[in-house]
This record gives structure tokens, C-alpha cells and sequence, in this order.
């Protein structure tokens, strides 16, 4: 198994986060050796996911975003839920967060919606990605090349569907951290 001994990600996210696409990469991350830390604009403690129909459980916050230093993490990873990137992508400090990691050539793994970000940063332009069907148009729009595929790897840009591709999408994300 890879390990990610050492290596430091980065999870934005606020409340409306779907459930499963950030705890699961979130656990299996940290289950792989990485310091994961959830991060979140504001000084909650904790966020509070979304569950497929309903709320969800909440996840604790370890650092805020004011206090978040890019350059500290390896990679940045971020979940969707309809709610989470359509709040996160209206921050523009959550826009630059995302953005100096794509300027810094550092992997940025987005899964569902989470890749309205990368449409709001300038990150989507001229790269291969999936997405949330719903996505696909901003993505479009934003000069993406949209696939329909479990996992889209396009150089340190990984982008995956939907919670059932969860295990594709967090091997993509230890294999790009990991390089």
C-alpha cells in the first residue's frame, strides 16, 4: 500500500458538504499516512454535511480558512454537495485558497460539485474533467473538456462524479500525492 507518510492535505469545506465525499477521503487519507485537516472560512468548529436527502453528521474543523496557509499542504481536496461548493465558490478567499494551489502545480482533487471551484478560480480552462452531470454546462462554458468517467486525472487536476466513485477518486488522490 502507498504510504503518505509526511505528506499534508488540505479538505475545503463548509456546511452542505455531501457526507460520504468528505469523510470517506478524509478517512482513508489519514488511514494512508497523510495529515488531512478540514478547513473552512469563518471560526466554526465544526460543519455539518449533508446526507443524501437530509442533514448529516458534522465534522470537525481544524483549521480556518484565514489561518490556512497553502504552501503548508501537498494537495487540496474538495467535496461537493450542492450546497458547500455553491457557498465556498461565492468566498473569495476560498477562490484564492483553491487558486494558489493550481497556480503552485499541486494536486486539487474535486468530486461532484466541488468543481464549480475550479470553474470560479480560473482552474477549469483547457482541462479534461468530470463532474456532477449538472456541472458539465458550467464546466463547459468555463473552456473544460468534460468525460464522463469515474475519475478524470489531468496532470494535477483530479475530478471524479459522484459518491460512487469514491474509491477511484481517493486512489487517484494518494497516487498523485504519493508522486
Amino acid at each position: 500500500m502507498t504510504t503518505l507518510d509526511g505528506k499534508k492535505i488540505a479538505i475545503l469545506a463548509t456546511d452542505g458538504f455531501e457526507q460520504s465525499e468528505l469523510e470517506q477521503p478524509l478517512q482513508d487519507l489519514r488511514k494512508a499516512g497523510a495529515q488531512v485537516d478540514v478547513i473552512t472560512p469563518g471560526d466554526a468548529a465544526s460543519i455539518k454535511g449533508w446526507d443524501k436527502k437530509d442533514w448529516g453528521r458534522s465534522v470537525a474543523v481544524d483549521v480556518a480558512l484565514s489561518k490556512a496557509d497553502h504552501a503548508a499542504y501537498d494537495a487540496l481536496v474538495l467535496p461537493g454537495g450542492q450546497m458547500n461548493p455553491d457557498v465556498l465558490r461565492a468566498d473569495a478567499d476560498a477562490v484564492a485558497f483553491v487558486r494558489a494551489f493550481g497556480e503552485a502545480g499541486k494536486p486539487i482533487a474535486a468530486i461532484c460539485h466541488g468543481p464549480w471551484l475550479l470553474v470560479e478560480s480560473g482552474l477549469a480552462k483547457g482541462r479534461k474533467v468530470t463532474s456532477w452531470p449538472s456541472v458539465k454546462t458550467d464546466l463547459v462554458n468555463a473552456g473544460a473538456q468534460w468525460e464522463d468517467a469515474e475519475v478524470v486525472v489531468d496532470g494535477s487536476l483530479i475530478t471524479s462524479r459522484k459518491p460512487d466513485d469514491i474509491p477511484a477518486f481517493n486512489a487517484a488522490i494518494v497516487k498523485a500525492v504519493a508522486a
